[in-house]
């Protein structure tokens, strides 16, 4: 049993700005630890909204919420966590098969989504009864 610790990882961003603001530079390979391939972002939803509700086979992410809060369920069928994504410096790192749902969003979230794969519908397990039969056999 791998432990949720191990699959996932909190990021702080430096801040590089100065008297004239705040500058965070995210970029692939170093302060993300995979190369970007896919980046989304999820806005206007509100905090009674459930989004993701899947894991993913290949994927990889790192969420940022830019702009507002929200809240990040994570899973790996043996334990859970809820992570407040709160500081626009604040990165969640998911490796692949972690079940994620977001929710709680504040009406000014911008939650940002940075992925090392293309989107491929196959590579998402939706159902949550499926996802716990794969982790746990």
């Amino acid at each position: 049993m791998t432990k949720l610790e191990e699959q996932i990882q909190i990021l702080d961003f430096p801040d590089l700005g100065d008297e004239r603001g705040n500058l965070v530079v995210v970029e692939g390979g170093s302060a993300i630890p995979f190369d970007i391939a896919r980046i989304f972002y999820i806005y206007g939803s509100d905090e009674e909204v459930i989004r993701g509700k899947h894991a993913n086979l290949k994927s990889e992410f790192v969420m940022i919420n830019v702009s507002g809060t929200s809240r990040v369920k994570v899973d790996n069928g043996h334990e859970s966590r809820i992570i407040e994504l709160n500081r626009p410096r604040m990165g969640l790192y998911l490796k692949s098969m972690v079940w994620k749902e977001m929710y709680d969003f504040s009406p000014d979230s911008v939650l940002l989504v940075l992925s090392n794969e293309h989107y491929d519908p196959k590579e998402y397990i939706r159902n949550y009864d499926d996802y716990l039969k794969m982790v746990r056999k």
